[in-house]
């Protein structure tokens, strides 16, 4: 290829504009985006330094391209890559190339639908006792509520109920800790050496290393225990390379075990507590809802069963989940250069996929900010499909989508059909970090 080779991007954006907004950027990117996308199209770029290029996408054509057709030319970017796995280790989120193959084959079958069945009933276990507990006729902050909810049914499901409470609130409390600082590293990387020079990287390195003795202890305890359990550590614990027939090591057990924390329970407790808002807003969605989880549980009360008729259910989480996609952003750097859509891009660009603004992009949505659960149903459920990424999508799509569904189908009907929800907040605030996190969106429940 000659060396003279010319490349075309998307409008650009001006890098006085982007500096002039920098301080704006770093507190919450998606209004600028979206002030951004309006002006210079679903897809813009920005040139860094003499000749490194970055462009942001809306654009399904282009999304569908780098995650689904042309996949194997794009590899996760070192912000997942370097900083994710500084703390996470070498797990399924952080890992790319033929390593992440290997452990996607090794860990899928642990996720089949029929494996996930068998630990329903412990999830149900579960969020009943989580629901126990939730406060009744005041208004309260769901998302620490949801957050502690999913947190334990991720737990219980790993490891049954085999595992100390002192234990997993540790857990819980390093997770939270290590992601806050991960934050502030990625969105102010002109204060690496500050961080460094504070103790702030050595203080959250520690605490990842005790994480990991934490993990270790436990799957120490299982391996000398002659029980049976059925979690996902022992099918994780049960799993063979298909090449040597030989178990995961113990470091790479415990980097899995604490990429499933991590993406297993933060990101339900966001859309379980941005549904709850809508369910709360919207009385006439949650008497459908109410009707369907009655009309179900006179059917049949087999729970596997119950989830699979939840189609309006799903319909409400989903569209949920399109106005504020738990994972709002995904970024991808290509190989090797390329055609994406009618831009030629040189190797090293990095990609970012704002899903947020894909699943509001009014070329794909009708009336794109109403929160319409219609759009899942039936007919329009095929169309709604084709743009809609609350996963992912391609090989690398969340590993765990079938167990979060579960997950938060029976944590909404089992919240339903004890108590009427009602919203106190007008305006929903986030903040865009690993993932969209909500803001103090209140609700209260009283006895249905």
């Amino acid at each position: 290829m000659s060396s003279d080779k010319k490349y075309n991007y998307p409008n650009k954006l001006s890098i006085l504009r982007f500096f002039r907004d920098a301080e704006g950027v770093r507190r919450n990117p998606i209004p600028f985006h979206k002030r951004y996308f309006n002006k210079l199209g679903d897809s813009f770029s920005l040139k860094i330094g003499f000749s490194k290029h970055l462009i942001l996408s809306r654009d399904n054509e282009i999304a569908q391209y780098i995650l689904v057709n042309n996949q194997k030319n794009y590899r996760k970017s070192k912000f997942q890559s370097v900083y994710l796995s500084k703390y996470l280790g070498k797990g399924l989120l952080t890992s790319d190339g033929d390593f992440w193959l290997q452990q996607r084959r090794l860990i899928q079958p642990a996720f089949h639908k029929q494996k996930m069945n068998m630990l329903v009933d412990n999830m149900n276990k579960t969020i009943i006792s989580e629901i126990d507990n939730l406060k009744e006729n005041e208004i309260f902050n769901v998302f620490p509520v949801m957050s502690q909810l999913a947190f334990n049914v991720v737990a219980k499901s790993l490891f049954e109920f085999s595992i100390s409470d002192e234990k997993l609130h540790r857990i819980k409390f390093i997770i939270e800790e290590v992601q806050k600082f991960l934050v502030k590293e990625i969105r102010l990387p002109h204060k690496a050496l500050w961080f460094s020079l504070s103790g702030q990287v050595k203080k959250h390195l520690k605490l990842a290393e005790e994480n990991n003795r934490i993990i270790k202890e436990i799957i120490e305890e299982r391996s000398a225990s002659n029980e049976d359990f059925n979690d996902l550590l022992a099918m994780l614990m049960g799993t063979r390379y298909e090449d040597t027939g030989e178990s995961m090591s113990m470091k790479q057990l415990i980097d899995e075990i604490k990429v499933l924390f991590i993406a297993g329970h933060e990101t339900t407790a966001n859309a379980l507590t941005f549904t709850l808002h809508f369910l709360g807003t919207n009385p006439e969605v949650q008497q459908k809802v109410f009707e369907e989880i009655i009309e179900i549980e006179a059917e049949t009360d087999n729970i596997i069963e119950q989830l699979q008729k939840m189609a309006y259910i799903n319909a409400v989480l989903n569209e949920s989940m399109r106005l504020y996609p738990p994972a709002w952003i995904t970024d991808r750097q290509n190989i090797e250069d390329d055609v994406v859509g009618n831009f030629k891009i040189k190797k090293g660009t990095l990609i970012g996929i704002s899903f947020f603004e894909l699943h509001r992009n009014p070329k794909y949505w009708k009336d794109p900010e109403k929160f319409m659960p219609e759009r899942f149903l039936g007919e329009q459920k095929k169309q709604s499909m084709q743009y809609f990424y609350p996963f992912g999508a391609g090989p690398r799509m969340c590993i765990g989508s079938g167990f979060a569904m579960y997950e938060m189908c029976l944590a909404i009907s089992q919240i339903v059909k004890r108590y009427v929800v009602v919203s106190s907040t007008a305006t929903v605030e986030f903040n865009p970090l690993v993932t969209l996190k909500p803001v103090n969106v209140e609700i209260s429940l009283s006895k249905r």
